[in-house]
Parts: structure tokens; sequence; C-alpha cells
């Protein structure tokens, strides 16, 4: 595996691979590295000729009370991991890199309709942040597949969204799930929950489970549905919901009773981890 810090540098390689008409599958992650990210890597290695990944902690989609100086940075072990997966190359800039006018930097901004709800709600200005380091992302690796994880749904839509409204010649992949056995979404927040914790943490996607089941058996009780889990995870241990919701998928309004697919979405806090899921559904 190759590992490139200069744009320039990667840019001669990814020409090099063009010239060749090789296809090239990028994953895109901020490091601290699990099995979900490294499934992500397999997904482009079986579509594409050559495989890059980045690592890059974006100082942009962090707020002033976030803690960008304290997320986990394991860049040897993730290295590791990329390599054992087979990538071709791992593009790892500075900052100083990615923003040479850091008081001046040019943005990327989505529309709001899905970018102040949610997780945008209490984080302004993040998904601009995080659509402003994927577009340049995309313009320096210039990928023909972009491979992207649910569990993040809200930013696969902000993505979605800037790629469609830019006309970015990239083909989106949104990749299912990783779960551990018990069915709890690997993430990188899972590091931080006790044994108590970890234990009451898949419950989180049982209760989405149990709406899924619902909405598929004909139940468009919305706001039923959603009172009635957030009620029985505040029971199961949970100290806060941060919200549960049922929504159209692409749009992430809130769904109306005469649409088949759904996205139900979730963040609940176990201590001072916050742990997002979400289940996408066709129902009958």
């Amino acid at each position: 595996m190759q590992i490139f810090e200069q744009i320039a540098a990667l840019r001669t390689q990814i020409g090099d691979w063009k010239a060749q008409g090789l296809s090239i599958g990028f994953v895109p992650t901020m490091g601290n590295l699990h099995d979900g990210h490294l499934s992500l890597v397999k997904m482009a290695r079986e579509r594409c000729d050559k495989v890059v990944a980045s690592i890059f902690v974006n100082p942009l989609q962090f707020g002033p009370n976030e803690d960008f100086e304290r997320y986990p940075r394991t860049f040897e072990d993730d290295c590791l991991k990329l390599q054992l997966a087979s990538t071709d190359a791992l593009f790892y800039p500075t900052v100083a890199e990615m923003y040479p006018h850091p008081q001046t930097q040019t943005r990327v901004v989505v529309a709001d309709d899905i970018t102040v709800v949610f997780e945008g709600a209490t984080r302004p200005g993040h998904f601009d942040g995080v659509a402003t380091v994927v577009s340049k992302l995309f313009n320096i690796v210039q990928p023909d597949i972009a491979i992207f994880g649910q569990k993040d749904f809200q930013q696969f839509a902000v993505i979605e969204r800037m790629v469609e409204d830019l006309a970015m010649p990239i083909t989106l992949i949104r990749a299912p799930i990783a779960r551990d056995v018990d069915g709890l979404a690997l993430s990188s927040r899972n590091q931080y929950l006790d044994a108590k914790q970890r234990q009451i943490a898949p419950k989180l996607y049982v209760a989405l489970h149990d709406i899924a089941q619902a909405l598929s058996s004909g139940n468009r009780n919305f706001s039923d549905l959603e009172k009635a889990a957030t009620e029985q995870l505040l029971r199961e241990g949970f100290n806060q919901v941060d919200y549960i919701r049922v929504v159209d998928p692409q749009t992430l309004a809130p769904a109306s009773v005469d649409q088949r697919e759904f996205a139900i979405l979730a963040v609940a806090r176990l201590g001072s981890t916050r742990l997002l899921d979400n289940i996408l559904i066709t129902a009958a």
C-alpha cells in the first residue's frame, strides 16, 4: 500500500491508473478504523481495479465545543488494517495540505432542508464541513465509485444531494450497516461503553426493528411508534433519546401514510456516548 501525504503526488498516481484504464474505488474515513470501515474497503475491492482510502480528521465539521483534538488517532493500526484489506493507496494529508487558506476557506453549502434537521439541528455548520471536505476529496481522488456506510444516514443524504446538484461523475454506494453479533452497529464510539452499557446498547437496534415490523404490518401511527420506542429505551437503561423518527429516506421529511419506503433514524445516549443507528425498509 502506498501512502500519500501530498495532493500532487496522489494525483500523479491517479493519473497513471486512469491512463491504464483502471477504475478507482474510494473510501473516505477519519481513521480509528473498525470492521465496518474495512467492509467498505472490501466492497470497493470487489467493484474496482484500484482502491484508495483516506484518513483525515476534518476540522471543518467539528463545532467549537466538540472534540477535534481528542478525536482518536490510530494511524499505525489503521495502516495495518488497510494493508491487510488490500488497499492500494492511502491519502493521509495534513490540515495545512487540505486547507491552505484556513481563514478564507471556500465552503460547499448544501440546502438546509436536509442539513439543519436531526444531526444538523444541534451542530450548525457540521454538514457544510462534511460537504466541503468530501467535495475536495472527490476532486483529488477522482473516483469512479465512492462508498459510505449507511449508519451515517443523513451524511449520505447530504453527499448524495451534493453529487447530484453539482453533476459530479461519481457513483455513490450506501453500504449496509456492519453489526456485531448482538445487532449493535459497529462504531468507533462503542469503545467508550463500559461493560454494563455495552449490554444495553444493542437494545437500540431492537427498538428500531420493532418499529420496522410494525410498519411492515401496516401500522402508520408514526408518532405513537416513536413515542413507544423512546419510552422503551429509557426503561431499558438509556440515559437520553435525542430522537427516533420515521422519515422519507430521500428527503428526510416526516414519513407520509401513503409511501412504502421508510428510514427509521435514531440517536440515543448511554452516559456520554452518543449512539446512532437506523433501519431502511420497504413495506408492503
